[in-house]
């Protein structure tokens, strides 16, 4: 008897980080590179009102997150086991906190994820990722101020899904590595299925 293999990714949705939107140039740049895969770039609530305004409690980017997942889901005709969430920064942190639900995930991408504040290592944001099962790629800048290499890779340690790192040049905003970033992760997305 042959193990079964998972099924190939269906489409891709994407976020954002709390002081961008869906346009930010690191989501573009994936977009283009994962086509023809469906992508979906979404935009939380706060980013569609008038003016500046602060982002939205975690409820209401989960549930617009879950809303946009359903969309895609029933656009393509198929499970949510065959989408990958990822996202930047706050956008990234959402993604995983929806895989930490019993909500079945073909993998979650973080970009930049915020383990903790600039200089306040003890208030980490890690209590949900021991409920991730499915495939994690986590990428970091090497000097990211919000959760160094080694910090990252203990906080992972806890998740019981296979979890990957990729390290690029640079801080949490981490510039010139669009091209890098996106190689990555359409290997490790050809990888799934």
């Amino acid at each position: 008897m042959t193990a079964r293999r998972a099924p190939a990714v269906a489409g891709v949705i994407l976020t954002h980080g709390a002081g961008s939107d869906k346009d930010h140039t690191m989501l573009l740049a994936i977009e283009e590179r994962l086509a023809p895969l469906p992508v979906v770039r979404m935009n939380f609530p706060y980013r569609d009102k008038p003016g500046k305004r602060p982002p939205d409690r975690a409820p209401v980017l989960l549930a617009a997150l879950h809303a946009e997942l359903d969309a895609l889901c029933e656009r393509l005709g198929v499970s949510s086991d065959r989408i990958v969430l990822g996202g930047r920064s706050m956008g990234g942190r959402m993604c995983t906190m929806v895989a930490a639900e019993p909500t079945p995930l073909a993998g979650v991408i973080p970009i930049s994820y915020p383990l903790h504040p600039p200089g306040k290592p003890e208030k980490l944001r890690v209590e949900h990722l021991p409920d991730i099962v499915a495939p994690c790629l986590f990428i970091s800048g090497e000097k990211d101020p919000f959760g160094s290499p080694d910090e990252l890779r203990a906080a992972t340690a806890t998740i019981p899904g296979p979890v990957e790192h990729h390290w690029v040049p640079g801080g949490h905003d981490f510039k010139k590595s669009d091209a890098e970033v996106c190689d990555v992760i359409h290997d490790w997305i050809g990888r799934l299925g």
